[in-house]
């Protein structure tokens, strides 16, 4: 493409022929070139303007999005009757220097109990509902302050929509924490009358205590193997998500309150308006609004 540039620049003073000849390109290609520069400057324009549009949703979403949400996000506008690929916003946001988050880390906070219930696995790593209220997963995941301390996240996740449907913080791993969770789904669905729950070994989980709690709500509880978090890999997904995206590139939050503001607000955000490869780029909320709505699972 240079070669053909520098013909165009200086084809008043040689003959276009003999700077082909030197250049050792053929003609009819220089004017290929040439007969479609106007698409490439209508191309150069459209690139820009779409720039700008995903410039806006990736700021909006506070540099979390990848190319795939980004394209969702301006694809779902109403005011937008050109719809593009993914592959296009990923040239775009390469260009750009606009990259999501992908950082991920890693902490233990399961404590099994030495004298646990056997309890089965019922779900065989097959995180799929084929309606809301029916299967769940949680998982507790450490939250770090800059003071030293840590802070707890509980869950209730819906394995049709990927709702988190309850959950709770505090600054312990006692079973009132877990508890908290799933008495916040059974009062966001009404009842939990029928439903699994799907966790981890670890002692709150198989306290008799969180035991009572499910048999009161109607609730039979699955777990996977001991010390294979694949078993529960939909709630650990969802961990990693949230401090990714929350922590970003900070390593700790600054105060346990404002731990407290920003893991509420994500997960607020994150069942309302976060779009999930999951529910076809819905939230996981609008996902369920839509009756007819199918599945459709993520590689």
């Amino acid at each position: 493409m240079n070669r053909f540039r520098f013909v165009d620049d200086n084809r008043g003073l040689y003959e276009v022929k003999r700077l082909c000849e030197v250049l050792k390109i053929n003609r009819s290609s220089y004017y290929k070139w040439k007969s479609a520069a106007p698409a490439r400057r209508r191309r150069v324009l459209d690139d820009a303007v779409l720039g700008a549009r995903i410039k806006a949703v990736f700021t909006a979403e506070n540099g979390c999005y990848g190319a795939k949400r980004v394209t969702a996000a301006i694809n779902s506008d109403p005011a937008n009757d050109d719809l593009f690929n993914h592959k296009r916003t990923a040239r775009l946001m390469r260009q750009m220097g606009l990259f999501g988050y992908t950082k991920k880390r890693r902490v233990k906070t399961t404590v099994s109990a030495k004298r646990a219930p056997k309890v089965p696995d019922l779900l065989k790593r097959r995180f799929i509902a084929e309606k809301p209220n029916t299967i769940y997963v949680g998982d507790i995941t450490y939250l770090p302050i800059a003071d030293g301390s840590n802070m707890y996240l509980a869950t209730v996740i819906d394995c049709y929509s990927r709702q988190l449907t309850g959950f709770a913080i505090a600054d312990h791993m006692r079973t009132e924490l877990v508890e908290e969770a799933l008495t916040m789904a059974h009062g966001v669905r009404g009842n939990l009358d029928g439903a699994i729950f799907h966790s981890d070994h670890g002692s709150v989980y198989t306290s008799g205590q969180y035991r009572k709690l499910c048999e009161r709500f109607g609730v039979t509880q699955s777990m996977g193997a001991i010390g294979t978090s694949a078993d529960n890999s939909l709630a650990e997904s969802f961990n990693a998500t949230l401090k990714r995206e929350v922590l970003q590139d900070e390593s700790v939050f600054p105060s346990q309150l404002v731990c407290r503001r920003d893991v509420f607000r994500w997960c607020t955000h994150y069942n309302t308006r976060r779009l999930h490869s999951w529910c076809g780029y819905r939230s996981p909320n609008a996902f369920e609004a839509d009756g007819s709505a199918t599945l459709t699972i993520a590689s």
